[in-house]
């Protein structure tokens, strides 16, 4: 039997307070760049986490949900939308097809660039994992027939629809992730807040001036 989306959202926050003990500053990698998925994210203001909690503790969390989401699209789309899984499942096995940097990464660092940011006034690097990427993707495919315009017209609409999934699987997510409110805060009370207050007390000692 599928689980339902509560039941998902229970065993992705499960899995991300097993993680978030293991979780330190020293391990999170700033980066200028805003992150597109956790930026503006309903799903944090669904779990009640403010702006001041480090990146990388939302990013794992964030993953988790969006990894719900997709995957009730995908289930959507492989039943009931046969005309956009043809196109996808086509695009898919084209990309599969090279080295992937990104492929088996665990939640806390899905969706982010796998490269350091390059740093003004220093040499560029020699390689980096998305130029690899990019020199071992197959050629690609012969190109289809093209689509008739009754076919072009159900694309269109398939997708529409999986848009609209995306959009209900997003909100019951948020639903689902209210209720885990108190167990999130307080896991973030209790392992974070006392290690970024740590790199502040540190900081400000740091910047006392001397006597």
């Amino acid at each position: 039997m599928a689980l339902t989306i509560e039941e998902r959202v229970t065993g992705a926050v499960d899995a991300w307070l097993r993680w978030l003990p293991g979780w330190s500053p020293g391990t999170h990698r700033g980066r200028a760049r805003l992150c597109r998925r956790c930026t503006g994210s309903p799903l944090l203001t669904a779990a009640g986490i403010g702006a001041d909690v480090p990146h990388q503790v939302t990013h794992a969390l964030v993953s988790r949900m969006q990894r719900i989401i997709d995957r009730r699209v995908d289930e959507f789309t492989e039943r009931e939308l046969p005309t956009l899984h043809a196109e996808l499942t086509g695009a898919e096995l084209w990309r599969s097809g090279g080295y992937d940097p990104a492929a088996g990464l665990a939640p806390e660092y899905e969706g982010l660039d796998p490269d350091p940011e390059p740093v003004e006034g220093e040499q560029p690097f020699l390689f980096t994992l998305a130029g690899l990427a990019e020199e071992t993707r197959p050629e690609p495919p012969l190109p289809r027939p093209p689509l008739s315009a009754e076919e072009k017209q159900r694309l269109r609409r398939e997708i529409e629809l999986a848009d609209r999934c995306a959009e209900e699987a997003g909100r019951a997510v948020c639903f689902a992730l209210v209720s885990h409110r108190p167990r999130i805060q307080t896991a973030i009370t209790r392992f974070v807040e006392p290690q970024v207050q740590a790199l502040l007390d540190e900081l400000s000692r740091h910047l006392e001036p001397p006597q």
